[in-house]
């Protein structure tokens, strides 16, 4: 699901280091928000165009999300760019966080158009302006909301990414030395279980009993966050959160 690992990959030391501290952000705010799926895995290893991933797997089938489950998913989708920030420093933030904006992005604005979750623009389902295009020619355009909501709508989508960033960015200063913790233990290891990633929080080192430093046997798993490399436009990008998946 996850695509087949690329260890031949060539990656600098600088591109590991970032994608290990990258990728641990996105474990630790899925560690401490207010709901989430279980951590099951992440990797630096480079799979498919993703340069390193955290995997959740839900519990059960899930037919219907929470506020607070979305606005969660909103903090860890967060986290990647608020760990490289905080690490490298804002001039050195790249952008491996791009699929993790655009599927903010999404999931926020379905958020306010879809589901109701905005005070200010009420229960209503407001549809996107579209253009048509007859023969390669003539373009009509189709405007189901006027400017005014358009603009309401992109001030509530920005204010939820926002609150999202700042409790993203809140929780990786209040628990800094266990993300680093994570982080290190990525770039040791390259790959770790939730399991693991929990005993390093506790201090622990992951107990690897195969006799040399290779990861754990891999099980399916739907990937919630990467890293992406920059890459010419045309092709979708790699989810990286779902139902979702990152």
């Amino acid at each position: 699901m996850m695509g087949a690992e690329r260890r031949s990959s060539a990656m600098t030391e600088a591109e590991k280091k970032l994608t290990a501290y990258h990728e641990a952000g996105h474990a630790i705010t899925a560690l401490k928000v207010a709901v989430a799926d279980p951590l099951h895995k992440a990797t630096i290893i480079p799979r498919g165009r993703a340069l390193g991933m955290v995997m959740q797997l839900p519990e059960g089938d899930r037919y219907s999300m929470s506020y607070k489950w979305m606005v969660s998913r909103l903090v860890i989708m967060m986290g990647g760019r608020v760990a490289e920030e905080l690490t490298f420093g804002k001039e050195n933030i790249t952008s491996g966080a791009s699929s993790d904006i655009e599927q903010a992005t999404k999931l926020a604005r379905a958020m306010v158009t879809q589901w109701g979750f905005s005070d200010v623009l009420g229960q209503v389902a407001y549809g996107e302006n579209q253009q048509e295009v007859f023969l390669g020619h003539s373009v009509s355009q189709s405007k189901n909301v006027s400017e005014a909501t358009a603009q309401k709508i992109d001030v509530e989508v920005r204010r939820l990414i926002d609150e999202a960033y700042q409790e993203a960015r809140q929780i990786l200063t209040d628990h800094h030395d266990g993300f680093v913790a994570i982080a290190e233990g990525l770039l040791e290891y390259e790959t770790l279980t939730g399991e693991e990633i929990k005993a390093l929080l506790r201090g622990e080192k992951p107990a690897r009993d195969l006799g040399d430093d290779s990861t754990p046997s891999r099980g399916s798993a739907v990937p919630s966050t990467g890293t992406k490399k920059d890459e010419p436009k045309g092709g979708e990008p790699e989810a990286g959160l779902e139902p979702q998946p990152h």
